[in-house]
């Protein structure tokens, strides 16, 4: 490896890069690193997107992205920053193109053992909104929605507004939601770490970011919290430009820590052309308020699934203080199949991945085990079949003595595995088979 390559990580782009757009040629770099600018000139559905790409993609992918839009779990939601970094040149190939607008052409059949909520967040929800799986955690969802709608969402339940596809859960800013989850949590004793995500906690208002933390601080049990945000990768100038929000983040996080308490903000970039210098500042804006931020990415086929792709999105997550997490293997996620890869490709790219960095900043591949098993490392199955895609887990601390099964997608398996899931008799076998090697 080069010097050049060696040093990729420390580079980030800069300049006003928006005004490649035509629609945005004329904004100026005070509006474009305005949260409130980005917010209102978001792209919240199908004619404001293509009235913004007008002149720069073909009538052919136009229709491309109806179609697909027409086919999508997920409503539509962009930035201008984000719709700015997409080569629009090449936006079949973008790899955030792909992740934020779908387009018919590459979609392919949903797996036959997909569900719309494969992790079975609601089953495990002893109040609306509340997710209790492991012994001392809980995952708290205050709201429904994002600064941007990701395709490959897991809670395409329940995020965002009703598609062709799906009439969503409705999980939206509710506080008698909220007081009923807070009374479950302070009478379950055994809880100490509260994720708050949604949707998005970059979408609380400020005062409602700091009443969910304190009053979670105030309980006894808790003593942990993370906020959960892709808001830093999506729209960065919100850290920049919003003080109220950054400043009622940074309370609870002093206050936390005063009482010996920790609180930390967990985010979610999954490509390194989604940093750039303005994703930069806002981090070193938390770094200096000195909160702690984490990364969790999803693994995606054509977004991330390369190793320089991922040695250098973690090498510059980590220059920017944001320590990478977790990769998580993609979800068993309605509409998104062109999406998923295999559980082989994530083993093989973290054995290439471990050793770029120190290992404080390499992240954990898992496997969030479908049916509600849990994250598991993704090498740690007890059956995996490479010929038939079937992976089996075990979870004897969340589940004991149960199996939860992971599938990868159809499309790349041989021509036998492929023939073999054509066939219901067949796909039962298979399943019976990967479940009995799996208890022996």
């Amino acid at each position: 490896m080069n010097n050049r390559n060696l040093l990729a990580h420390r580079e980030f782009l800069e300049g006003p890069f928006w005004q490649k757009i035509p629609a945005y040629r004329d904004v100026r770099e005070s509006d474009f690193l305005d949260y409130r600018w980005q917010a209102k000139n978001s792209v919240t559905n199908s004619e404001k997107l293509f009235a913004t790409l007008k002149g720069v993609v073909s009538e052919a992918f136009i229709a491309d992205v109806r179609d697909g839009l027409l086919r999508s779990t997920m409503s539509i939601r962009v930035s201008p920053y984000i719709l700015s970094l997409i080569n629009w040149d090449a936006p079949y190939d973008d790899p955030l193109r792909i992740q934020f607008v779908p387009v018919k052409s590459r979609m392919r059949p949903d797996h036959p053992k997909l569900g719309l909520d494969s992790l079975n967040e609601q089953a495990d929800a002893p109040v609306p909104g509340l997710t209790h799986r492991y012994p001392d955690k809980a995952l708290f969802l205050p709201l429904n929605t994002c600064p941007v709608y990701c395709r490959f969402c897991t809670r395409s339940y329940a995020v965002g507004i009703d598609t062709e596809e799906v009439e969503k859960v409705p999980l939206g800013l509710d506080e008698e939601r909220w007081q009923k989850a807070f009374d479950y949590i302070a009478r379950t004793p055994a809880l100490e770490d509260i994720v708050i995500s949604g949707g998005d906690a970059f979408n609380l208002r400020a005062r409602d970011l700091e009443r969910i933390g304190m009053t979670l601080l105030g309980m006894e049990n808790i003593r942990r919290m993370r906020f959960a945000t892709k808001g830093p990768a999506v729209m960065p100038q919100k850290i920049l430009s919003d003080t109220e929000w950054v400043d009622a983040l940074t309370r609870v996080v002093d206050a936390g820590r005063k009482i010996h308490k920790d609180v930390v903000v967990h985010t979610h970039f999954n490509h390194p052309n989604e940093i750039t210098a303005i994703s930069r500042a806002a981090m070193d804006r938390l770094f200096e308020r000195g909160i702690v931020v984490r990364n969790q990415s999803v693994l995606q086929r054509g977004v991330n699934d390369s190793v320089d792709t991922m040695q250098l999105l973690i090498k510059k997550l980590a220059f920017m203080n944001v320590h990478p997490y977790y990769v998580y293997v993609h979800d068993l996620v309605r509409g998104v199949e062109d999406l998923r890869t295999t559980v082989s490709a994530a083993v093989r790219l973290e054995k290439h991945v471990r050793g770029t960095t120190g290992g404080f900043n390499t992240p954990i591949f898992a496997v969030d085990a479908p049916g509600g098993g849990g994250k598991r490392d993704v090498h740690s199955y007890e059956f995996y079949d490479r010929a038939t895609g079937i992976s089996v887990y075990s979870s004897p601390t969340v589940r004991p003595g149960r199996h939860f099964i992971y599938f990868d997608p159809i499309h790349l398996l041989g021509d036998e595995g492929q023939k073999r899931w054509a066939s219901p008799d067949e796909q039962r076998i298979m399943i019976a088979d990967a479940l009995n090697a799996a208890a022996r």
